[in-house]
């Protein structure tokens, strides 16, 4: 007998069904081994804290903690994912507002630096690893490919839909020196020891406008050399394609 419009077999419905919620349980898994592990590495450093430490304070099997992040590097990576994500997330708002160019890269800045916050005690732990030369949760690193262009994905949004005159160069490669200029900004954040890190609140204040005058001077044919020479320099540090 042929199938009616009534809608899905029950035993399709039931199998779909079981699917989510395996997923479901899967995500919420995975959320709480990063969560202990982030914990852990703020309480008793990463070098100390083991992946057998990370799943029992998870409450799930090592086997099942090594079957989700095969390495502690691996749950260092999904952090930086997920404060990439959040950080999207916080600025979808902001790049919809219609408002000024300058504007919205101040509240882009100071949403990444929101996002970071709760963890402003050990942040500088995570840099410390991401230093390490060859370190896969290095933000050049190919293991962070997937966080890199959530970050860059930002910026690239932010100057598309801007209406500032620009050097055609400098336009193409904006998102990536503003991205650049966000980890500047969250390593100054990690040592500012002003209370709730007021200082780089301030920074973002005094450096964001001056940003936007040189991006739109930069379609001035005196800034022209200046504007390539930069370009010269940010190829030869980060290639670009």
């Amino acid at each position: 007998m042929s199938h009616t419009d009534n809608g899905p077999p029950p035993a399709v419905t039931t199998t779909a069904r079981g699917r989510a919620a395996d997923t479901s349980r899967g995500e919420q898994t995975r959320q709480a081994i990063v969560a202990s592990a982030v914990r852990l590495f703020g309480e008793v450093g990463y070098e100390k804290t083991t992946m057998r430490a990370i799943a029992a304070d998870a409450g799930v099997s090592v086997g099942n903690a090594y079957y989700y992040f095969p390495a502690k590097e691996a749950l260092v990576s999904e952090f930086y994912l997920d404060l990439q994500r959040e950080h999207l997330a916080r600025v979808e708002p902001v790049l919809a507002s219609g408002a000024s160019f300058g504007d919205r890269l101040a509240a882009i800045l100071r949403e990444g630096i929101a996002v970071w916050s709760p963890h402003h005690a050990f942040a500088g732990r995570f840099i410390g690893i991401a230093a390490v030369p060859g370190s896969p949760v290095s933000p050049f690193s190919d293991e962070s490919a997937e966080a890199r262009a959530l970050a860059t994905s930002i910026f690239q949004r932010l100057v598309d839909t801007t209406e500032v005159k620009m050097d055609p160069q400098l336009r193409a490669r904006l998102p990536q020196l503003l991205w650049l200029a966000q980890l500047g900004l969250v390593v100054y954040w990690v040592h500012d020891g002003t209370p709730g890190q007021r200082r780089t609140r301030k920074v973002v204040e005094l450096a964001v406008p001056y940003l936007e005058y040189l991006v739109g001077a930069s379609r001035l044919k005196i800034f022209k050399p200046l504007t390539t020479r930069g370009l010269t320099l940010l190829d030869t540090l980060w290639p670009a394609g």
